[in-house]
């Protein structure tokens, strides 16, 4: 018998995952399946604006991929690259600084999209993305934060600026926010009693002349008027340019004073796509109407960062395509797995053929728009109906249970206003080391830089010719070590194991690869003392 398929899928939003439940679910067992996603649960986009306001609870938009996809091989990691020539995918290592490579016979991109701060100044540091769950609980903490100190401030200057919330895009997200923001902020100043309701302020920055241009334009129009009667600002044509600590900068060179600034804008497929050789068209993989990669037999996009054409033409001539929601994308999933299948067997592929069922927006305040096969729908009903679509999509009947509940509380009790404090650890960090404890082995990946305080550490490298290790160095209290593969982006050239006890400083590749760019002093004598050690490294091979 032979042995089964391997299919590794990039990616576990709601194409990767819907197409690893259909892999599964049609295989019967004929396939491996892998996921590689960086964390171990699928999010239900389209409730994460309610995570703010506290309307559904923090956990309630996810579901655990093991369960959602039994059978699935699910790997917890980054994907650092894409092999594919020799058809691998290498992946972040775990605890131990090893990559983890795992080979495939079809491979299926469903990577999604990312919020893309390049060349706007300032906006990396200072605007809060709006992308994943995380995303959602960090600005959720965040208002609660800045509630915090404006009750305390006495300042009327900062008191303003902590107490005005500016919201960039008026697309489908940056409306839900908006609307999410100001109902939480609203309800939850009761609970302040130095500030007064009227004292928040809420602003809407959009470039173009309409919000929501997903949408026929009197519900737009309803949903613009309705947002301003509730007292948010829409800035129509107003463009975010830069940000500051203190300032959201928009391109016509006035400022905003804010502390809480949320740009759901602009998207852009992820980075890995790029590094891809394969045919890309403002960043997405071109695929056939098969859902397969032009030029591949073996390789696969979805979702958002794929360029799905569609049957026919726009109104204007053009070729259309799918556009980045998730009906398209389940119904991508789905497909692909079918045509997956079909292409093993040889068996005939389907193309890919949908026009969407329409589009449904919440404003908060038990108001919202629709526009559903046809028919248009505001205010309350089109607020019921997206409750019920959404609801009745979750993913397991634990979710459905456990969102109904949250909003039944919704309905009675006001919104919580605990702020959780999760703040990543830092990439710079204190370590130990007892003697003879490895810190890293020759050939795994480069992940750190090591910089010792206290003790002493011996760099041994591999010898083929005599079967055993070489030690080829000693370092102490001052020196480093580690910096090759970083700066090279390759495999350990060495193992440094411990002497006696030793305390070292580490920084982390992210925080390592800022620090150069930015200190040109340090980067060349770290890139001095690389080159003079591959210039050893090669000078000892060329003497075996």
């Amino acid at each position: 018998m032979s042995d089964p398929t391997r299919i590794v899928i990039l990616g576990g939003g709601f194409a990767g995952a819907y197409a690893a439940r259909e892999l599964l679910r049609r295989s019967r067992g004929r396939v491996e399946v892998h996921l590689v996603n960086r964390e171990n649960y699928l999010v239900f986009q389209p409730m994460l604006p309610e995570v703010i306001s506290g309307s559904v609870g923090i956990a309630d938009t996810t579901t655990p991929i093991r369960r959602f996809i039994p059978g699935v091989r699910l790997h917890v990691r980054d994907v650092e690259s894409v092999d594919l020539v020799n058809r691998r995918v290498i992946c972040s290592p775990g605890f131990r600084p090893r990559p983890l490579i795992l080979p495939f016979d079809h491979l299926v991109i469903a990577l999604g999209n990312v919020t893309d701060f390049r060349g706007q100044t300032g906006l990396a540091e200072h605007a809060m993305p709006f992308k994943t769950h995380g995303d959602a609980l960090a600005l959720r903490n965040h208002v609660i934060r800045v509630l915090e100190e404006a009750e305390s401030e006495r300042d009327g200057e900062l008191r303003t600026r902590l107490l005005t919330f500016v919201v960039a895009g008026g697309g489908f997200s940056g409306v839900e926010v908006i609307a999410e923001l100001h109902d939480f902020v609203r309800r939850a100043a009761r609970s302040y009693p130095s500030i007064r309701r009227d004292a928040c302020r809420f602003v809407l920055l959009h470039s173009r002349e309409r919000i929501l241009p997903e949408v026929d334009e009197s519900l737009a129009l309803y949903a613009q008027n309705l947002l301003r009667r509730r007292g948010v600002e829409i800035m129509l044509g107003a463009r975010l340019a830069a940000a500051t600590a203190d300032h959201a900068l928009l391109a016509d060179g006035s400022r905003l004073a804010t502390a809480t600034l949320v740009a759901t804008v602009p998207s852009h497929p992820n980075p890995l796509c790029e590094s891809l050789d394969v045919p890309k068209d403002r960043g997405r993989i071109v695929v056939d109407s098969f859902l397969r990669v032009q030029g591949a037999a073996n390789l696969w996009a979805l979702g958002d960062c794929a360029l799905v054409p569609l049957p026919g033409a726009d109104e204007s001539g053009e070729s259309r395509y799918a556009p980045p929601t998730a009906q398209h994308a389940i119904r991508e999933a789905r497909l692909a797995a079918a045509n997956i299948l079909a292409s093993i067997e040889s068996g005939t592929l389907t193309p890919f053929e949908f026009k969407g069922l329409g589009s449904l927006c919440a404003l908060g305040h038990r108001k919202g728009v629709a526009q559903v096969m046809g028919l248009k729908l505001a205010g309350l009903p089109a607020w019921f109906l997206w409750r019920t679509v959404y609801w009745s999509k979750l993913p397991g009947v634990q979710a459905k249970v456990r969102v109904g509940l949250s909003w039944l509380v919704d309905l009675f009790f006001p919104p919580d206003i605990v702020q959780l404090r999760l703040g990543r650890s830092s990439g710079i960090n204190h370590e130990h080391f007892e003697p003879g404890q490895t810190v890293f082995e020759q050939g795994d990946l480069g992940d750190r830089v090591y910089v010792i305080i206290r003790g002493t550490a011996a760099v041994e490298r591999f010898n083929e010719a005599a079967g055993c290790a070489d030690v080829i160095a000693q370092l102490g209290a001052g020196q480093y070590f580690g910096e090759m593969a970083l700066l090279h982006r390759a495999p350990r050239s060495a193992t440094v194991r411990c002497l006696d006890a030793m305390d070292v400083l580490s920084i982390e590749r992210g925080d390592f690869s800022s620090l150069i760019a930015h200190l040109g002093q340090l980067r060349d004598q770290f890139q001095d003392t690389a080159r003079r050690r591959l210039d050893t490294l090669r000078q000892e091979q060329d003497g075996r």
